[in-house]
């Protein structure tokens, strides 16, 4: 059994494989060893991991993991099932590439487009050879909430709500019309962009705002939550040691 760890800006997410089977996904805000005794002493056949993080995770942490596991810190130097050419793959995010990694084995010989909708939204395209060129990053519904109150005089910090008119009639209202409305225009514009080069086009969404998204776009997505979980899961077995 495996043990997979993505280590996102806001939650880590560990899933428990039996080889491609998905078992169990677990959530917390901070890694330590209490959390990861908690899983094992449920999955005790686990013997393998992989980590993929965007933060910095402490010495004395990897250590102990690898204390238990066969551990691969994923890294721009590891082998992957894909052909990636990113001019700088020391510089992608790691759920970036996983998520196409994931697109391409769920989905193979098809041109993708995966959005991962988090603290940021991203976009990455696979296409049907499997080759991955890069994609574009840009902010989450929270960053663009907090960079309105940031970067403005006047202007309070709303927190997220559902809203679903046009118009706002105050000022809460009308920051919740431009955020929402803004994000959700870009997302639909950007699926038709690519739509218009890819007429075969697939698109799946993950991330923690993929529910949001999925029930308010115009364009015909498919909700797949654990994609990430899936692609490093996918790297770990392309890996294996």
């Amino acid at each position: 059994m495996k043990l997979v760890l993505d280590i996102g800006n806001s939650f880590i997410k560990v899933g428990v494989f039996e080889k491609k089977q998905l078992l169990h996904v677990f959530s917390a805000k901070e890694l330590d060893t209490l959390f990861i005794d908690n899983i094992t002493s449920s999955y005790s056949s686990v013997n393998r991991a992989i980590i993929s993080s965007v933060r910095e995770i402490q010495a004395e942490m990897l250590n102990y993991m690898k204390s238990k596991f066969k551990l691969i810190e994923l890294t721009s130097s590891h082998s992957l099932p894909i052909k990636n050419y990113f001019k700088t793959p020391i510089t992608l995010g790691k759920d970036r590439l996983a998520g196409v990694i994931a697109a391409n084995y769920l989905y193979p010989e098809q041109n993708i487009l995966v959005i991962d909708a988090g603290t940021c939204i991203t976009y990455d395209m696979i296409n049907k050879r499997g080759e991955y060129f890069g994609g574009s990053i840009s902010p989450g519904l929270t960053i663009r909430f907090n960079a309105l109150h940031t970067f403005t005089g006047k202007l309070p910090l709303i927190s997220f709500k559902n809203y679903e008119e046009l118009t706002g009639n105050d000022t809460e209202t009308s920051i919740l019309a431009g955020v929402i409305n803004g994000f959700l225009f870009e997302v639909d514009s950007v699926i038709n962009k690519y739509k218009d080069r890819y007429d075969d086009l697939k698109v799946l969404i993950c991330g923690g705002d993929y529910q949001f998204l999925a029930d308010r776009l115009k364009n015909s997505i498919f909700a797949i939550p654990e994609l990430v979980l899936i692609g490093l899961n996918e790297i770990l077995d392309y890996n294996e040691f």
